[in-house]
């Protein structure tokens, strides 16, 4: 499994994998496209041998620059149960000396995700809190509220938690 920084021919087949989970909110291909070019720095793709396994997509909020924000994280089915999306958070954290706060929004239903950010915060030792984030009302037609999660503030990991998950891949993986 190689993990790297996304390139624009990356949008595609993160558009394709999002709309092929069933489970994902399927942004415009042209989103896609924008985040793996405007945003590749707070993003990160992982590929295993018959292609995409992977992606997680991101931002740094203007006026928050400590906090990274996590639009959306996916992963192929084929490479599900392996740690991977962690592996990927991680990846983009190791980037970012000076991020020290996580946040995202996400359904109270996604069972995954939570646990995802549950487990990424315990492995910071950072605390993790919810706030009320966007109502279903936010969003046209049907869907489910997406409350914000927070994680943080914690120590990066090249400042005194050197050990920050790392367990789970070798820094070759990570900065291939």
């Amino acid at each position: 499994m190689r993990i790297r920084r996304p390139k624009v021919d990356d949008g595609r087949h993160i558009w394709r994998l999002v709309r092929e989970s069933g489970v994902l909110d399927v942004n415009s291909s042209y989103c896609y496209l924008l985040q793996c070019r405007d945003y590749a720095d707070t993003a990160a793709v992982a590929e295993d041998g018959r292609g995409l396994a992977g992606f997680v997509t991101g931002y740094r909020p203007p006026m928050r620059e400590d906090v990274w924000f996590v639009w959306q994280i996916g992963v192929a089915q084929r490479a599900r149960g392996q740690g991977l999306a962690k592996r990927l958070l991680h990846d983009v954290l190791l980037r970012h000396p000076d991020v020290s706060r996580i946040e995202a929004t996400i359904e109270p239903s996604n069972r995954a995700s939570r646990a995802l950010f549950s487990s990424l915060a315990n492995d910071l030792g950072a605390p993790m809190r919810e706030s009320s984030g966007f109502s279903a009302d936010h969003f046209p037609g049907d869907h489910a509220p997406e409350p914000s999660i927070h994680i943080g503030p914690f120590v990066h990991p090249d400042a005194g938690r050197p050990n920050m998950g790392l367990s789970l891949y070798t820094l070759s993986e990570v900065n291939a």
